[in-house]
């Protein structure tokens, strides 16, 4: 497998785009589109939150039991979620008024919504953005790149990759695109996010690696523990590559999975780097834990803690913050046979063991904290079983941007 240039676009067969439509913002890109030459299965998985946007029940619902799809269009600015029933016909409408365009059937639009909740989406300034939007799309990397910056709403960076790999003795490809910046604390994902793959697969295959997937990779990333209304993630994939198609669990299976799971690790690390406000990415490492599942806690709740995410900005090593956070996590565990060590591109620092702070310099800490990219090491010496979240700092404009976030 190997990192290549490119996002949505990259697999054979897709098509994308990036207007600007108005439907909130001026003067700035914020509608996408991403397109399939032929038809494509889909999976997906959805925001666990009772409150659910018009554009997830639509896509749910498509993804459980359209026959196949082949269009995605994205808008950002407006959320269209706690839109009751007009939210929902809009969906409709934004399918079928790119189904005729596209020539392709209504059940087969994908739509997603970015932005502010509780707004209605202005249906004409959306329809004539789906028309500008077919008329724009094309293959190629730079309009992969153009959908991905198209979807952003706080975000600062645009956030895309691609990967190229065998599957069979084919040579086949996977892309994606996604969004990500506030709200976010995913359990199952808040976030956009919409992959692409020319790999031929099975539908049920496909949902079975991305469920798989989510739960080490875009569950283990929080900003503000917030989870969202609108969490989308899109698997498309087109079988263009033509390999023999992957029907069941097996090397060429473990091969997909690998690659996906290559993907989403990348664009879930992006989105938490990116945090409203963040100047830094956060990353808490479990190793040792007695189960897969208390390592996966253990770590979610030192990145989603307020006090360790401000002691990360202040460059600050105020240890207890991290064990403490471990130890409201619920895992049972010795707080006395706990290691804590600091670690990023200035060196790595033990700072607590057996139940006290190490000997260390207060210098040294801070110089390593102060790194764009940090790490807390936690060695739990109670198994085998290790995970990783990532999160951000906490900073000052975190609560500048969001107390303005509607203008």
């Amino acid at each position: 497998m190997k990192q290549i240039t490119g996002g949505v676009t990259a697999a054979k067969g897709f098509e994308a785009a990036g207007v600007e439509a108005a439907v909130k913002y001026k003067n700035r890109k914020d509608m996408a589109m991403v397109y399939s030459t032929v038809p494509c299965k889909v999976a997906g998985t959805f925001t666990t939150n009772v409150v659910k946007a018009a554009p997830v029940l639509w896509d749910k619902e498509l993804v459980e039991n359209a026959p196949f799809v082949q269009a995605v269009v994205v808008n950002s600015g407006v959320a269209n979620a706690c839109t009751g029933k007009q939210g929902m016909d809009i969906c409709k409408k934004e399918a079928q008024c790119a189904g005729e365009l596209l020539g392709i059937p209504e059940t087969a639009v994908l739509v997603a919504s970015t932005g502010v909740i509780g707004m209605q989406l202005p249906l004409d300034r959306i329809t004539a953005g789906i028309e500008k939007l077919v008329e724009a799309k094309k293959p190629g990397i730079e309009a992969g790149t153009e959908a991905s910056k198209a979807i952003m709403t706080t975000d600062t960076v645009n956030k895309e990759i691609a990967v190229e790999f065998e599957i069979a003795g084919k040579t086949v490809t996977m892309g994606g695109m996604c969004k990500g910046s506030g709200m976010i604390h995913p359990n199952m994902c808040t976030m956009l996010g919409f992959i692409t793959t020319d790999v031929k697969i099975s539908k049920e295959m496909l949902q079975k690696a991305l469920s798989a997937d989510v739960v080490d990779s875009f569950n283990m990333i929080s900003v503000d523990g917030d989870t969202s209304t609108n969490d989308t993630l899109l698997l498309m994939a087109n079988g263009l590559a033509d390999n023999e198609e992957i029907t069941c669990e097996g090397k060429e299976y473990d091969t997909f999975c690998e690659a996906l799971h290559f993907i989403t690790i990348y664009l879930a690390r992006k989105m938490a780097g990116d945090g409203e406000g963040a100047t830094a990415l956060f990353e808490a490492k479990v190793i040792n834990a007695a189960t897969k599942e208390d390592a996966r806690i253990l770590a979610k709740s030192v990145i989603c803690s307020s006090l360790t995410k401000a002691a990360i900005f202040g460059h600050d090593s105020n240890f207890g913050r991290f064990i403490c956070a471990l130890g409201y996590s619920g895992v049972q565990f010795d707080p006395e046979n706990v290691d804590l060590y600091y670690e990023s591109k200035s060196g790595r620092m033990h700072i607590y063991s057996k139940g006290v702070a190490c000997d260390y310099s207060e210098e040294e800490a801070s110089k390593i904290l102060a790194d764009p990219e940090v790490t807390a090491l936690f060695d739990m010496h109670m198994g085998d079983a290790e995970a990783t979240a990532w999160g951000c700092d906490l900073s000052y404009d975190y609560v500048k941007i969001n107390a303005d976030y509607r203008s």
